[in-house]
């Protein structure tokens, strides 16, 4: 699974923002702050589009993210995968056969070790790994796990997506609208 050969994927923050992104190139999309009841209509819109929707589960507002409420996701919106923190949804997204994503906080030596028992754990689809200004640690965590990597956090240049995909992510998310434009007919920035 390579997201169509997007290198970003672009992160909604805002409706504004799904509204520019349902007619661009991107075929995926990332949700994040969102309200529940805004869901069914954000996931019609997307699929009208032929858009695959992502959804930051953690970050829904009026959605506990407990099993019940990620099955609620699978079952009824039914988006392409699901970003959490949380391995429980990450279980239930792969339980009901959607792209699971788990995304890891590296604050710190021990965060960092916790993300490699984790993910051995969960065998998650994705990894998403914030902040994703640390191609170091990219490279790291590629050569180290089998899972692919997405880099996201504090990515605010071109410059900086670049050194993400070549440390090993397959991919950054941004809420950044100046770079995704760039990358919106897939592929490289400088190519």
């Amino acid at each position: 699974m390579d997201f169509f050969g997007q290198k970003v994927l672009p992160a909604v923050r805002k409706m504004r923002d799904l509204e520019l992104l349902v007619n661009s190139r991107f075929a995926y999309l990332v949700l994040l702050d969102s309200h529940i009841s805004q869901l069914m209509s954000i996931s019609q819109l997307a699929r009208t589009h032929k858009k695959k929707l992502l959804i930051h589960a953690d970050l829904i507002h009026g959605l506990k993210t407990d099993e019940y409420a990620i099955e609620f996701l699978c079952q009824t919106i039914r988006p392409a995968g699901i970003i959490s923190t949380k391995s429980t949804a990450i279980a239930t997204a792969k339980k009901n056969r959607l792209l699971a994503i788990q995304r890891h906080f590296l604050l710190d030596t021990t965060a960092l070790e916790m993300t490699y028992k984790l993910t051995e754990k969960n065998q998650p689809d994705y990894i998403e790994v914030l902040p994703g200004v640390m191609p170091h640690i990219i490279a790291e965590m590629h050569s180290k796990l089998s899972i692919p990597i997405l880099a996201g956090g504090l990515i605010r240049t071109v410059d900086e997506v670049e050194m993400a995909l070549q440390a090993g992510a397959v991919a950054v998310t941004t809420s950044r609208r100046d770079i995704w434009s760039p990358y919106e007919a897939g592929g490289s920035a400088n190519e």
